[in-house]
């Protein structure tokens, strides 16, 4: 079954630690915490000091992605904060092996990005060493973006290619998840789906929460 996972990039950031109590008591699975640094992305966020007090306010795992520069700077700060997950993207790290490997040494779960425009073919090497590849399907650095259509036959063909060389890796999609296109995503090959204003735009996050997992369950219908 695939899962939800709520950014707090699109929470209200006076009161993260309600925030995230609500998703959880609403059925998210694991939490996406986006870590911007203004220079990979145009955009600045929180760092693992923030991560650390909020890893106290709940029992959901931590999906970290890290939208940096030099990302193996930080690998084990955000280790040590409480991530689960670390993420990082392939446009940002120059020695991509060793960072995945960094990762798995702190005992986190490691997974690499793409952006849109980035082809599969640059993180096919590495496949059989991660744990995650994370599909943008928006540009990142803002919330609240629309889904670019033309990224479901790059998920199709992701699918394809982790059936293959990497059986075990998860595929996650970050961007624009709504409603309307998360039954179209799943379909495609996502098995986490990271989901932002949908959720904390909504007026009830157990009601959105619970309509993606029924859109999610709901039997294919063939014709």
């Amino acid at each position: 079954m695939q899962k939800i996972a709520p950014s707090i990039l699109s929470a209200d950031g006076s009161r993260l630690g309600e925030e995230i109590a609500a998703v959880e008591a609403a059925g998210a699975d694991l939490l996406h915490i986006d870590i911007m640094d203004g220079h990979f992305v145009p955009n600045l966020t929180i760092g693992p000091g923030l991560v650390a007090s909020l890893r106290h306010r709940t029992r959901l795992p931590f999906d970290v992605h890290l939208m940096i520069e030099n990302p193996e700077r930080y690998i084990d700060e955000f280790a040590k904060a409480g991530s689960d997950w670390i993420t990082v993207h392939v446009e940002a790290a120059v020695h991509l092996h060793r960072i995945v490997h960094l990762i798995r040494e702190k005992g986190v779960r490691a997974g690499v990005s793409l952006n849109p425009a980035t082809p599969l073919s640059l993180v096919e090497p590495i496949l059989p060493e991660i744990d995650l590849l994370l599909i943008m399907t928006v540009n990142p650095g803002f919330g609240g973006q629309k889904f670019i259509a033309g990224m479901l036959p790059k998920i199709a063909a992701a699918k394809r290619l982790i059936r293959e060389a990497a059986p075990e890796v998860l595929i996650e999609v970050d961007g624009g998840v709504t409603l309307k296109n998360i039954r179209s995503i799943a379909d495609a090959g996502a098995d986490m789906l990271v989901a932002g204003s949908s959720v904390f735009g909504s007026g009830d996050y157990a009601e959105t929460i619970g309509a993606m997992k029924s859109l999610l369950a709901a039997p294919t219908v063939t014709v």
